[in-house]
């Protein structure tokens, strides 16, 4: 059995110190949840702070973004070995925003996934349709062209190391929810092309987050998916409340 994976991305927000107060309080809520991996991904200037709280607990941490260089003329931007220092061991990789509002590209989120890779790190590589995409019955078409490019020139050993996260553009942040059957369906379609691309065995084991307004109200239905292996939350993860009932249901389920 796949271990399912609760990933919380804060996005731009929260302070240093607010940062450090909702690490603190997920640590506590989730101490005794074992039967799933528990990440949180902070914004960078908080990386190092909330690494501190975190410790040696059971959750994880995660940067929103990354760059493929080692180091050089890139301003503004981490490398893996930076995010790696202050004690990331995920990153997420082509979120929709980041492609959307800054530009980022299919062979960029594989650039980045195959030094991620190499650094040690956890690649969570997120793929999703926009409305319109869905609406004109292009979603698998999207998904099949990232999937194949975020995956290009990666080893089958190292394939089982990546996350794919997929994450209808049109229900993040809005309130809608693909249904579990949605979700369901375009997470087969997923492994079926991870087993295309290597073969069956590397698309059994890989990890398939869904994302995009998930909440303590329908992950349940969600987890229960055969293909389903967890989530990527959003505004959910603010709180301590939500996020660690969403991580209750998900280590409940495993048991």
């Amino acid at each position: 059995m796949r271990k399912p994976i609760v990933a919380g991305n804060w996005k731009m927000n929260k302070s240093l110190a607010e940062g450090r107060a909702l690490a603190a309080g997920i640590v506590e809520a989730v101490a005794s949840y074992k039967g799933c991996d528990i990440v949180v991904a902070p914004t960078a200037v908080s990386l190092a702070g909330v690494g501190e709280v975190l410790g040696d607990s059971n959750v994880r941490l995660a940067a929103q973004n990354m760059h493929w260089a080692e180091g050089g003329a890139y301003t503004g931007e981490l490398s893996a070995a930076m995010i790696k220092d202050v004690g990331c061991s995920w990153v997420i990789l082509g979120h929709s925003e980041r492609r959307q509002y800054f530009g980022e590209t299919d062979e960029g989120v594989n650039h980045k996934a195959l030094v991620a890779l190499k650094a040690g790190l956890t690649p969570i590589v997120c793929v999703g349709e926009t409305l319109e995409e869905r609406e004109s019955e292009r979603t698998l078409q999207k998904i099949e062209l990232q999937v194949r490019a975020a995956l290009a020139s990666i080893s089958a050993a190292d394939a089982s190391r990546v996350v794919i996260a997929y994450e209808p553009i049109w229900a993040i942040g809005t309130g809608k929810t693909a249904s579990s059957d949605q979700a369901q369906a375009i997470h087969l379609e997923i492994r079926k092309i991870v087993a295309e691309v290597f073969d069956a065995s590397v698309a059994d084991a890989m990890r398939v987050l869904y994302g995009g307004s998930v909440k303590p109200a329908n992950i349940a239905e969600l987890i229960a998916q055969p293909d389903v292996d967890g989530a990527l939350i959003g505004g959910a993860s603010l709180k301590v409340e939500s996020f660690s009932e969403i991580a209750k249901i998900v280590d409940e389920y495993t048991a």
